[in-house]
């Protein structure tokens, strides 16, 4: 089963991002000017290895690679790989980083999984699969408990990025019942909406897919929604963008009770 394999190779690049995470680890920034550790390549190293042992004919897109310039050719079927997300919460020690791996098909995440190592937290969900979380002691999953998104009929909790902002203020938002904003690193933010623990999740600023798949994959097997801001659907694979480099995303409202998405219209 795909969703079981992947979970099982997130927890064993989280057992070497949490051996680094350990030590006085260096840090480089690379040409888009964001950071990178050690753990991210190590991470990246592990990750797509084991996927190509495992599945040699499906296509591996993952960020340190991509950001060489390593891509290969996608068709309707690829991986998409953040080894570490949320490298500015492993920088600054707070724990909210996650490794994110997602099959995609045809466009759609299909299957995810997000592992938060240093919180000892691992999401997983698919297609037809259902949507799950468990904790993770010693490189293990524990008991699965299956998660979905809450139904509100009022205010609603909206969670935003630790490091780019929250959204709270924006007049994007108006339009929807927010009483509260949290907010937290990396892809986390998808999977407190999966859980219920937030209702919305809006982002105004850049993200790339690898950043997006796991989580989205997700929240949609939890009953949830990712909206570009035009209503459609947030897709993924796409390349030649006119606008845009290659796989980069629009700015994207995740939601979990749907009947909030007609408010954006």
């Amino acid at each position: 089963m795909v969703i079981s394999s992947l979970a099982d190779i997130a927890l064993l690049s989280g057992q070497e991002i949490l051996r680094i995470y350990g030590t006085e680890f260096v840090v480089e920034t690379k040409a888009d000017q964001s950071p990178v550790t050690l753990a991210d390549v190590a991470a990246e190293a592990i990750i797509v290895g084991a996927l190509r042992d495992a599945y040699p004919d499906i296509p591996v897109v993952a960020e340190e690679a991509a950001a060489a310039g390593r891509v290969p050719h996608t068709a309707d079927q690829f991986f998409l790989v953040d080894p570490l997300d949320g490298s500015k919460e492993f920088i600054s020690r707070n724990g909210e980083f996650t490794v994110n791996i997602a099959l995609i098909e045809n466009g759609e995440p299909v299957a995810g999984v997000v592992h938060a190592p240093a919180i000892g937290r691992i999401w997983w969900g698919g297609r037809a699969q259902g949507c799950f979380e468990a904790e993770v002691r010693d490189g293990a999953r524990g008991a699965a408990r299956p998660i979905a998104v809450r139904a509100t009929e009022g205010a609603l909790c909206a969670i935003g990025s630790r490091s780019h902002g929250s959204g709270e203020g924006d007049a994007r938002l108006s339009r929807y019942p927010i009483a509260t904003y949290l907010s937290a690193g990396s892809s986390l933010k998808f999977c407190l909406v999966a859980s219920g623990k937030a209702d919305i999740y809006p982002r105004f600023g850049r993200t790339m897919e690898w950043d997006t798949a796991a989580g989205d994959a997700i929240l949609r097997a939890a009953g949830g929604r990712v909206e570009c801001l035009d209503g459609s659907l947030l897709r993924y694979g796409k390349r030649n963008q006119a606008d845009d480099t290659d796989f980069a995303n629009p700015h994207f409202i995740a939601f979990g009770d749907t009947r909030f998405c007609a408010l954006a219209s």
